[in-house]
């Protein structure tokens, strides 16, 4: 009895017979391309991901990657029998392959890769060359590392079908791992136009820097690129660039950051910190941006689709059982101990390294079933599979990194089976903020007047009419396009919508020498009315987005009502000004956007 089944690998379809003989691959035959490449959380991982290609970075220019699988390693059969060889590198993301593996560097059989019949020797390669090599030759079928890494192999090895590498499980996002350290002058993204800025030569931070620039309409050549040979522990890295007065802005790993800052406040220049420094963002409010996956041959997966598959379910069971230890570490002391204690172990080479292994584990949040099943499947997912590869391939063309379209594969799998077969629990998407501290915070800040404190990028605003009270996404759709580009890649940042009204009728009842009371009526009108628009305007957005299959997450938006405190006309003593052209009475009638971030502010964020 054989049976036949056909999966979809993205861009080949592949008909596959089963039965008591054996697996027999029929034939594979190829579907439009449709070009994947991404980008994850790394960080230490990019000690050499100058790719098998290379030679040196040139002082403001990047050589394209050049180079073939043949050209650099040998391809060989993946080599079987005995335990696989799986890649790691040093990242939070790396707790769930230790925990499935049974808190042991090799598998044991209890564990949850034991299980399932797999068997693995965890070794840890930050290496990207070595990797790679190791993946050509057939030491290993398996390559990890962030999207945008795999994708810049992608050239490297098309000529050789056998190592197409297809990616096949999303691990996590960084949140919070990898930062922009910036000098005393630069406030805001804008900011950095015409800056210096140091960040390592094919490393975890090209597709970052790009997507930052992008969302402020901008683009690398409105910056002067200051390229490193490494990103951390070494003499030539962004943070170093920086200390020696060559970089204006760097985009380091998080502990760089803390060291240049003063442990995140204000650089004193003592201690290894440069005077004046401060984070402007970390991936905690840049959280969509920076993916890392797994991805393994193409031959590989053919012969083996059901290990691979079985892979991926262990690393996603391990995740949302690592997600309850962690959440309850009282009540879940022994598990949680031996857990850090491994990760310690297998990732950081010393059991004693407890402290940094605890706090590698919230350098990123991992993926679970939920959000692979959104990555891959989700058309209309804004941060899905096809989308943030089609964006790192604009990045990547415009750094010179590419040269043509090559596509890179990534697997659909039948999640339902995944939940059935490994008995992993779908758990809902929670918010990201608490919405009543957001809106404390804010409050706050307005009445100290620091509400442009942690602003991401300038403000950008929509008019209206007067007596307007509804807002039609059909008429504000460029900026609605705006907000949810940026909001869903800023997974960690909050849209202050700031309403605002025209004075006229408040100076007009003062000169008329109406009663105070009328007055402060009016003034609070006023603010309820500029209330109820910036809200409205919180509506139209949610319902335009919702409109596109896009969910955006409530909790990121606040509103805030200022009536005709803040004038665009300005303010004439105690008073708003007059308006004195129809110009100037229009511009009060506005709605103003402002992306801010409340890192700092960890009431506001709820516990992962």
């Amino acid at each position: 009895m054989y049976i036949k089944e056909v999966f979809d690998i993205k861009n080949k379809t592949i008909d596959r017979v089963e039965g008591s003989g054996g697996t027999f691959i029929l034939k594979a035959r190829q579907q439009q391309p449709k070009e994947v490449e991404m980008r994850n959380c790394l960080k230490a991982m990019v000690l050499g991901i100058v790719l098998l290609v290379s030679t040196v970075v040139q002082a403001q220019s990047l050589n394209p990657i050049a180079g073939s699988a043949e050209a650099l390693t040998p391809v060989a059969e993946v080599m079987e029998g005995g335990m696989m060889k799986l890649p790691a590198i040093t990242w939070g993301g790396e707790y769930a392959m230790v925990y499935a593996n049974g808190n042991s560097k090799t598998t044991t059989p209890d564990s949850i890769f034991g299980k399932m019949g797999l068997k693995f020797e965890i070794g840890l390669q930050d290496d990207f060359r070595k990797q790679l090599a190791d993946y050509l030759s057939g030491r290993t079928p398996y390559l990890r590392g962030t999207l945008d890494m795999i994708k810049m192999v992608s050239e490297a090895t098309e000529k050789d079908a056998r190592v197409t590498p297809i990616v096949f499980v999303l691990l996590t996002r960084s949140t919070g791992g990898d930062a922009v350290v910036v000098g005393p002058d630069i406030k805001n993204i804008r900011d950095l136009s015409g800056k210096r800025i140091a960040l390592q030569s094919y490393g975890p931070h090209l597709y970052y820097l790009w997507t930052l620039l992008q969302s402020e309409r901008m683009s690398l050549k409105d910056v002067k690129l200051v390229w490193t040979q490494d990103l951390f522990n070494a003499k030539d890295t962004p943070a170093e660039a920086m200390k020696k007065g060559k970089a204006d802005a760097a985009f380091t790993i998080i502990p760089d950051a803390l060291a240049l800052t003063s442990n995140g406040a204000v650089g004193t220049g003592a201690e290894g910190s440069v005077k004046g420094a401060k984070i402007l963002l970390t991936t905690k409010t840049a959280s969509n941006v920076i993916f890392d996956v797994y991805a393994v041959r193409t031959d590989y997966f053919e012969t083996h689709r059901y290990e691979v598959q079985k892979l991926a379910q262990g690393i996603i069971k391990a995740q949302d059982e690592l997600a309850r230890v962690f959440a309850d570490k009282d009540s879940n002391k022994t598990a949680y101990q031996n857990a850090v204690k491994a990760f310690a172990r297998v990732i950081l080479s010393s059991e004693a390294a407890t402290a940094d292994a605890e706090a590698m584990y919230t350098d990123c949040t991992a993926a679970g079933l939920t959000l692979n099943k959104k990555f891959f499947q989700d058309a209309n997912f804004a941060r899905g599979f096809t989308k943030v590869s089609d964006e790192i391939h604009q990045a990547f063309m415009e750094y010179g990194l590419l040269k043509k379209k090559v596509a890179l594969a990534g697997v659909d799998w039948n999640y339902d089976t995944f939940m059935a077969e490994a008995g992993i629990i779908a758990r809902p998407e929670a918010q990201t903020f608490n919405s009543a501290q957001v809106a404390a915070i804010v409050d706050q800040r307005v009445k100290q007047g620091t509400l442009a404190d942690g602003q991401i990028f300038p403000m950008f605003s929509i008019f209206f009419k007067p007596n307007q009270v509804s807002f039609a996404g059909a008429y504000y759709e460029n900026e609605y396009q705006r907000v949810i580009g940026d909001m869903t890649k800023l997974g960690g940042a909050v849209l202050v919508i700031e309403g605002h009204s025209d004075p006229m009728e408040y100076l007009r009842s003062k000169k008329e020498g109406k009663p105070a009371v009328v007055l402060s009526q009016i003034r609070q009108v006023a603010k309820n009315l500029s209330y109820q628009r910036a809200l409205s305007v919180q509506q139209s957005i949610m319902e335009y987005a919702k409109s596109k299959g896009i969910a955006l997450d409530p909790s990121q938006f606040t509103m805030v009502g200022h009536g005709f405190e803040q004038p665009k006309t300005g303010v004439c003593g105690a008073d708003p000004c007059a308006a004195k052209s129809e110009q100037e009475w229009l511009s009060n009638m506005r709605v103003e956007f402002r992306i801010i971030q409340v890192e700092a502010e960890a009431t506001a964020f709820k516990p992962l």
